[in-house]
């Protein structure tokens, strides 16, 4: 209780909390876009447990190995030697992470752009698989970005409550926008276009950095950013042509 009470009156604990919360959030999106594509395969009336479920295994998950915070340190201790480059079992989980995600966003950009899909995702026989299947994926990922975001803040706070805490916001978070941008997303098909270009950036950025490329985060969510300003212009266009028509036509 000390321990806590000495924290709470602590002005730098704030900032390096208020500091954690919003790096987990923002490190969240990238988890988020994933989760709305691949439940957004799902029937409606499943989609929206799904994505409930899958962002709660994220919490437990995460919630898990903020448990085992001296285990995931080790992680980052070199196990592999390639040449000149060492690996550790994060930079392998990261590179395995972003090899999965770079296959699904092609996969889900093949499916789209094919003009006769395969009935495999929507097939009333493969419902519950799917439902499994998509459970799955969520959790692979949550895994990948778990890690990530954990030895992140490893090295911005070594208190434990402070991370917990942390991790509970950004989880809330995450699924109080959740259904919204889901939603968002399949109203509005070229954004499912965009989103899994999103998919393939992150894919790609994960396994830079598995392979000791660092590439600083604000890059690749500055593009994300522009890349949605100029498709929230397009819609704008597109509405308004829309709306010219229905003019017209009157």
């Amino acid at each position: 209780m000390e321990y806590l009470l000495s924290l709470a009156v602590n002005p730098a604990i704030w900032v390096a909390l208020a500091t954690l919360i919003a790096m987990e959030v923002v490190l969240g999106i990238d988890n988020l876009v994933f989760i709305s594509i691949v439940t957004n395969n799902l029937p409606p009336e499943q989609a929206k447990r799904a994505r409930r479920i899958g962002i709660s295994l994220a919490l437990i998950l995460r919630l898990a190995l903020l448990g085992t915070i001296a285990i995931i340190v080790q992680l980052t201790e070199p196990v592999i030697e390639l040449f000149e480059l060492s690996l550790s079992w994060r930079d392998l989980i990261l590179i395995s992470g972003g090899l999965f995600l770079v296959w699904k966003a092609t996969r889900e950009i093949h499916h789209n752009v094919d003009p006769d899909p395969e009935p495999d995702m929507l097939e009333a026989k493969a419902v519950a698989a799917s439902f499994g299947a998509v459970i799955g994926q969520i959790l692979v990922l949550d895994l990948v970005f778990s890690i990530d975001s954990i030895v992140t803040a490893v090295g911005m706070t070594p208190h434990l409550p402070v991370m917990v805490i942390a991790v509970i916001v950004a989880v809330i978070v995450m699924m109080l926008a959740a259904d919204p941008l889901a939603n968002f997303i399949n109203r509005n098909p070229t954004i499912v276009m965009l989103a899994l270009g999103f998919l393939l950036l992150i894919g790609t950025t994960l396994i830079a950095e598995g392979f000791g490329v660092h590439v600083p985060k604000g890059y690749i969510y500055a593009a994300m950013g522009f890349s949605a300003l100029v498709e929230g212009l397009n819609m704008a266009a597109r509405r308004r042509r829309q709306r010219q028509a229905q003019r017209s036509e009157a």
